[in-house]
């Protein structure tokens, strides 16, 4: 009979550890060294044959030593006889390559999603990839589930019920329809900022399309980065006359001045990210920023892959 088994990487190990324990499934913790030369090693301590494998990383910073431990991780559970290896990536790197922006510019998010068929995974399972057409990348089953259900959640016992005078907010055109889920879970209106991209991590927002003056704003993003839209965003917000504004997004990146820029930031009064990536020490120290777990969506994800039930009908 198959039997399943959980393997985590260092990327996030407390994110893999509250899975196990919701699942009831041992954690496999394989011997992952990294020699002088850079270089990683990995052996599995356990034996895998026969088992459906799930093999939870996310390719976070640092983005190529967690994506290389992945591929070296997937290779020796094919190897080691696995009936089947999934890939569980609560963060997906390089998702912000899908396309080719210049003449002479890869799409990196391709060549990621061939790495990891060539090295042996038979499925993949991520979290609000930021761009949806990266799912055609890949010839294997592709599952790209929401955080979505949490973060709804949190907004309806700590925001909507003290208020129904908010509003929410997409920080781009792209964004829309992510946003316009959420408007209708909420039973609220949205409104979109005018952002233009003036170079590599830099964004500029012009205008506010909709009604903001004197409400509550939430904005919900795919992730944050150096924070650089969040604030701009904010500032042409509060501008506008409006009342409390909050961020939400899957992935907390916060790299570079992030952190800087929303402590420092008055417009700004809360920031909520979900645990895909795992916090900084100066992340978790700062006040504004609260952190929700994926940890019974992934789990769930997870459980109903390994008995073929329907991984979709968590979001209806």
């Amino acid at each position: 009979m198959s039997r399943i088994v959980l393997v985590s990487g260092n990327s996030n190990l407390e994110l893999s550890k509250k899975i196990s324990n919701i699942l009831d499934v041992h954690l496999v913790d394989p011997q992952i060294l990294k020699f002088s030369n850079g270089e990683i090693y990995c052996e599995m301590n356990e034996t895998v044959r026969g088992a459906d494998v799930f093999v939870i990383q996310s390719t976070c910073y640092p983005a190529n030593d967690n994506l290389m431990e992945l591929l070296i991780m997937l290779d020796a559970l094919k190897r080691a006889s696995a009936k089947s290896v999934t890939a569980v990536m609560p963060h997906y790197g390089y998702s912000r390559q899908d396309r080719k922006v210049r003449p002479r510019s890869p799409i990196s998010a391709k060549l990621v999603a061939d790495l990891l068929t060539t090295a042996g995974a038979t499925r993949v399972i991520t979290m609000d990839l930021h761009a949806g057409q990266i799912q055609g990348f890949f010839n294997i089953p592709f599952d790209n589930i929401y955080s979505s259900p949490v973060i709804l959640d949190y907004i309806k016992q700590e925001i909507a019920s003290k208020s129904d005078n908010f509003i929410c907010v997409s920080p781009d055109s792209g964004g829309v329809e992510r946003v316009r889920h959420y408007a209708k879970k909420l039973g609220c209106d949205l409104a979109l900022i005018d952002k233009r991209r003036t170079d590599v991590n830099v964004a500029k927002a012009f205008n506010v399309v909709g009604d903001v003056k004197g409400k509550d704003l939430l904005i919900i993003d795919d992730m944050i980065d150096t924070a650089g839209t969040l604030c701009e965003s904010a500032r042409v917000l509060k501008a506008e006359g409006v009342g409390k504004i909050y961020s939400f997004a899957t992935h907390g990146i916060f790299s570079g001045p992030a952190i800087d820029r929303i402590t420092n930031s008055d417009e700004i009064d809360q920031v909520v990210v979900t645990d895909t990536i795992p916090l900084s020490k100066e992340a978790k120290a700062c006040p504004k920023i609260k952190v929700l777990s994926t940890d019974q969506i992934l789990a769930k994800a997870i459980h109903r892959t390994y008995n073929n039930d329907s991984v979709s009908s968590l979001f209806i």
